[in-house]
């Protein structure tokens, strides 16, 4: 049986985990959940993962390491403490969202000590993660990818982007597009409501058409039902959007629409760090005083 770690048993990586061990008696390997507070990798042993509470002993001897993190300064942290106990030929999987500059720094890192590293960002949510349905969107050499396609496709849809670094980049054109995305469904249903329709009935009506999507579907029906508990969160949505704008000042772009889609999220950031990013509409409100979408009460964390 192969040895795998799984490094951040956190919102996302719990589900991803727990598919992983499930997996594991088909796949050909066993899976070792490390995290921070040891009680959260504990919870997973019901699902047939080994908890581990050193992270050294999390990754010696494992094949493959996959990392699900807060963000590029945590791994950094995590890759430095775990080093020593990598065996050379180790392939590190990151599939935390982090700038580009420092998925390149991760793999320089880790190729100075004779392992191998993919970048491996998803896209999908809780729902995703647990439905093993997620996007991910990998970035490396194609040899190390056909190594791991099968233990990726336990998690969801795995596709190669290009070399290190390419899957960051293709989370961020993904974000983009969220983060736009639920902030025009925020001002079509509250348009709708604010001229007299019946916003409800405006999202059926359209969800059909051009302007449907994966977005209106789910989170148009948050907004209306004022259901903020995360799924995905503000501050989450605001790391990637302002990723997002540096690797776009890097490349020499300007991207307007996503500076005004940060500065919206930015209005709420303070108040309503761990809500749900449809929360898009509670900022969209604030600048509208007197306009509110619905009668139902709003569900925060």
């Amino acid at each position: 049986m192969t040895p795998i770690a799984f490094l951040g048993i956190g919102l996302m990586g719990r589900p991803m985990a727990g598919r992983l061990a499930q997996a594991g008696s088909q796949s050909g390997h066993t899976l070792r959940a490390w995290n921070r507070t040891f009680a959260k990798a504990e919870a997973l042993r019901g699902s047939g993962a080994q908890p581990t509470a050193e992270l050294a002993q999390a990754v010696r001897g494992a094949h493959v390491v996959i990392s699900m993190l807060e963000a590029g300064p945590v791994v950094g942290e995590v890759i430095a403490a775990a080093l020593p106990a990598l065996e050379p030929g180790t392939l590190w999987i990151d599939m935390s969202s982090t700038r580009h500059d420092e998925a390149l720094a991760f793999h320089a890192t880790l190729a100075a000590h004779g392992c191998r590293f993919m970048d491996a960002p998803v896209s999908g949510g809780v729902g995703g993660a647990e439905a093993g349905q997620l996007a991910i969107m990998a970035g490396g050499a194609q040899a190390d990818f056909d190594q791991v396609v099968k233990i990726l496709e336990a998690m969801g849809r795995p596709q190669r982007v290009g070399p290190v670094g390419s899957g960051q980049v293709a989370k961020l054109c993904n974000q983009l597009i969220v983060g736009a995305t639920l902030e025009v469904v925020a001002e079509a249903l509250l348009l709708a409501q604010a001229a007299g329709a019946d916003p409800v009935a405006v999202r059926e009506a359209i969800r059909g058409g051009f302007a449907g999507s994966r977005i209106l579907e789910v989170h148009g029906q948050r907004m209306l039902d004022r259901n903020f508990i995360p799924g995905g969160q503000v501050k989450s949505q605001l790391k990637d959007l302002r990723n997002v704008l540096a690797a776009a000042g890097a490349a020499g772009l300007t991207l307007p629409v996503t500076q005004l889609v940060t500065r919206q999220y930015e209005t709420i950031e303070a108040a309503l760090p761990t809500a749900d990013h449809a929360a898009a509409l509670l900022a969209l409100e604030r600048m509208n005083p007197g306009i509110r979408l619905g009668d139902a009460a709003d569900q925060l964390p």
